[in-house]
């Protein structure tokens, strides 16, 4: 299984401008990415670190299209989100982006900083401390490809750059 990162939880309804508030959207993606989800925990963006997991409540990512919400995200290097549902632009978006987005009742079952793994592939979560295991939707192949190719973008560059060899 892959590596241990810590939890971030968060309830319901966590929207895009708490990901990435407005007044700082014309801003470089680092100082975006300075202020997300500071509304709800003012210590989310100085402590996370590489590899930790968010994990939130239904309806996550609501509010306007902004692709920013999950490059933020990324950027401060969450491996992957699990929430209860997503908000249809946010859940394509962090798709397209290469950020896995999982649906999972994960929320209820987690505190604060446990320590868990997520089996990107499967949809396998553990809570390490507890040796507990939580089975999420898994992603579909297709999106799966999408993803490890780091997104749309760079997974439609390999696609292309295969078939211009193959003319």
């Amino acid at each position: 299984m892959s590596e241990i990162g810590a939890v971030w939880l968060f309830g319901d309804d966590i929207d895009t401008d708490i990901l990435a508030p407005g007044k700082f959207m014309s801003s470089e993606i680092s100082v975006l990415a300075s202020h997300c989800l500071e509304a709800v925990d003012p210590t989310f963006a100085k402590n996370v670190q590489p590899g930790d997991l968010l994990v939130a409540g239904s309806n996550f990512g609501v509010g306007s299209s902004r692709e920013q919400a999950a490059q933020a995200l990324k950027y401060l290097g969450i491996k992957a989100i699990i929430a209860k549902s997503y908000a249809g632009i946010f859940y394509r978006n962090a798709i397209n982006l290469g950020l896995p987005v999982f649906v999972g009742k994960v929320s209820d079952v987690v505190q604060p900083g446990d320590r868990a793994r997520l089996a990107i592939k499967t949809g396998i979560f553990e809570l390490v401390d507890e040796n507990k295991t939580i089975c999420c939707e898994p992603i579909s192949e297709f999106l799966l490809e999408l993803i490890e190719a780091g997104g749309l973008v760079p997974h439609l560059e390999k696609r292309f750059a295969k078939e211009k060899k193959i003319i």
